[in-house]
């Protein structure tokens, strides 16, 4: 008996009756229904806004990282369920793999993200403090904070686990619940997706919802608060996005569209390369992988016109090869499109493309026959490349996309041509050039690059480990100008401030330090007679500072430091060179003073400092001379709990120390931050 899909609103599943049927793409046959109820969105945002989003904001960036991870293993312990359903959207076990995995990895990704790059509680303090006055005593700032409102996420069919999960790990990292609205046609794989996040109880509630068939009037409750994310096609994004409602409230709009992908073969590469075969594998891998089904597919081939010929052979022989059926069958590399009316748009698309003047090079007529019993009824459409001799007088095939096995050949004469033909595209998700030559690269990117997200430079040495054209990295930007729909997703933790809200602030530094839970230069701090370095994490307090004794500086220690580090530049040693430099006398290494400063504000007894583990920001502003006496100031700027033990049971925390070193003037000499593991209280 097929199953009626429910969706899941405010802590409950709804719906019982069916209503739309939705069928294998793989031999038609029923796989679910939509529900026939309508979704009271009223109770799903009041739900959102009145449990799901105390819920998160109880817990801070490292907590939400932490339950990310958790749920990421979770998922991972019962994919095998995910893939069970997904081949009826069409998907190989490959093809499943970039959905399913992908989507359990982004989780993963973000937790680590949340983790290493976000601090303990729910503010982020954003860049550097800036001096608005000339005592020091009025400083700004800019600080990131949750929004306070929900994220609506609107997704595509193409990828129904990844595109749910990848829009939800930055979301619920930055606080925000999520009403969650996959496309109806493999909803289904979306649908088993829920019932796993719902039944591992990893998530607060409120945390996520699930709507199964029409948005209704959800878009008309939105307030300025809340965020809208898209995938989709770029006709719908243009719809949405000039939404009454969403103008009216001001509610952001990140919209993530389809695009006329390209792929450039560079002049300077020859048949006999090895970058030739790797620009006809990943057009044929693009043009094959899901059916082609991909927003970063690459839809456009650029082809120097002497090599046109040499590259259409050899991909109708690739294609040649390419065993089509069911999904289930292990000898099938390429299985069908979502639905039968996909099917038929694509074909629609294909003739349109035809019409404007491209010539088929390879298609259903060179032998397609679905392998699979039942596949006569299913959505299967045969891997087709178009060619186009004057690409810059046909112009459907820079603005009709056919969402599916559909690359189109184009023959351009310099890269001057290459450059205008990709940029006809008017904005695209990704594009891949293929050259040898470096100096080809430098020329061609930064100027695709106003047109494209994101682009691929693939030769010989970058194939080993390349991620492909069409693989989307949650450490990279996604998203692009122009068609492509001018938003941004991951690109790492940029995604999550996407979903915080940006403030500036103004006032004293001790009010700023209060405000950031960052210590500020110039705000009040903490001196005592315990050495900071003798505080247990728990125990030290942004603030808490400590001004070191004096030292003055000898040729003794510069010869010394020499010696021992193998430093004999001129500005040390020779004394009639450094009176000619704009120093005018012989100065110190600038590795001595942050040596010598580290021995002036160090304990040296075991205690909670367990270690030190890099640098950050430093500089060295001043030289410091012969007979130049510094000293230190060493302050606690910020505290970061992760949560985590080392493998004897002990508990650490992050502690980033200020190190302000200063000469007998007063001067600022040296500046930066130390960062290191703290012991806990109470911890074997």
């Amino acid at each position: 008996m097929t199953a009626t899909l429910q969706s899941f609103i405010a802590g409950k599943w709804l719906g019982s009756e069916g209503a739309q049927v939705l069928g294998s793409a793989v031999n038609g046959r029923p796989v679910a229904f939509t529900h026939a109820e309508r979704i009271d969105f009223g109770e799903a945002v009041s739900h959102a806004r009145r449990v799901g989003l105390p819920s998160l904001l109880a817990l801070d960036f490292q907590q939400r990282a932490e339950r990310l991870k958790t749920l990421a293993k979770y998922l991972a312990e019962h994919k095998e369920e995910l893939y069970a359903i997904s081949v009826h959207t069409g998907a190989t076990r490959s093809d499943s793999w970039i959905d399913i995995e992908g989507g359990i990895g982004t989780l993963m990704a973000y937790a680590s993200i949340g983790g290493n790059e976000l601090p303990s509680g729910n503010l982020i303090h954003e860049g550097q403090v800036t001096s608005l006055g000339k005592k020091g005593g009025f400083v700004g700032t800019h600080i990131l904070v949750p929004r306070g409102g929900l994220a609506v996420h609107i997704n595509a069919f193409n990828f129904p686990v990844w595109g749910l999960l990848e829009k939800f790990a930055p979301s619920f990292l930055a606080g925000m619940p999520c009403i969650g609205k996959p496309a109806s046609a493999t909803s289904y794989l979306t649908e088993a997706l829920m019932r796993l996040i719902v039944q591992s109880a990893v998530l607060p509630k409120g945390s996520l919802q699930l709507v199964i068939g029409s948005t209704g009037d959800l878009l008309d409750r939105l307030e300025g608060v809340d965020v809208v994310s898209f995938t989709g096609s770029a006709d719908t994004a243009a719809k949405l996005r000039i939404h009454p409602n969403l103008v009216r409230q001001s509610v952001p709009f990140n919209a993530e569209a389809d695009s006329l992908n390209c792929a450039i073969l560079a002049p300077d590469v020859t048949p006999d390369d090895a970058e030739f075969d790797l620009f006809v594998k990943e057009v044929a891998r693009e043009m094959t992988v899901k059916a082609g089904q991909k927003c970063t597919a690459i839809r456009r081939a650029l082809v120097p016109r002497q090599q046109i010929a040499a590259v259409a052979e050899r991909l109708r022989a690739r294609l040649a090869k390419m065993v089509v059926g069911d999904p289930a069958l292990e000898t099938v590399r390429m299985g069908p499109l979502a639905t039968r009316d996909q099917r038929k748009d694509v074909s629609e698309r294909v003739a349109a493309l035809l019409l404007d003047g491209a010539e088929l090079v390879y298609g259903e007529r060179d032998g397609f026959a679905p392998q699979g019993e039942g596949v006569s009824e299913g959505a299967f459409f045969a891997p087709t490349l178009l060619l186009s001799h004057q690409p810059l007088e046909h112009a459907a095939i820079h603005d009709v996309e056919a969402f599916g096995p559909v690359s189109t050949l184009m023959a351009y004469d310099g890269l001057d041509e290459a450059l205008a033909l990709a940029a006809r595209g008017r904005g695209s998700l990704v594009g891949t050039l293929v050259t040898r030559d470096p100096q080809v690269a430098a020329r061609v990117i930064p100027v695709a690059a106003a047109w494209h997200g994101r682009l691929l430079v693939l030769d010989r040495e970058a194939a080993v480990e390349s991620t492909g054209h069409g693989s989307p990295l949650p450490s990279l930007k996604h998203g692009g100008p122009g068609r492509a729909g001018g938003g941004e997703e991951l690109g790492g933790v940029r995604a999550v401030k996407h979903y915080l809200q940006r403030a500036a602030v103004q006032g004293s530094p001790t009010m700023l330090s209060a405000i950031t839970g960052e210590h500020v230069r110039g705000a009040k701090v903490r001196e005592s007679e315990v050495h900071p370095f003798r505080r247990w994490f728990e125990d030290l307090q942004v603030g808490d500072s400590l001004l070191t004794h004096r030292r003055t500086v000898s040729e003794a220690d510069i010869v010394a430091f020499g010696g021992i580090s193998g430093d004999y530049f001129y500005m040390h040693f020779d004394e009639v060179a450094a009176r000619e430099s704009p120093f005018g006398k012989r100065i110190a290494h600038g590795y001595f003073v942050l040596s010598a400063a580290a021995g002036l504000f160090v304990s040296p007894a075991p205690g909670p400092v367990l270690a030190n583990y890099g640098l950050d920001t430093l500089r060295f502003i001043k030289p410091v001379g012969i007979g130049d006496t510094i000293q230190a100031r060493l302050t606690c700027k910020r505290k970061i709990d992760r949560n985590k033990k080392d493998v004897k049971g002990v508990g650490q925390g992050v502690v980033a120390w200020d190190v302000e070193v200063t000469n007998q003037l007063g001067e600022l000499v040296a500046s930066y931050d130390i960062l290191t593991l703290v012991a806990k209280r109470g911890t074997p």
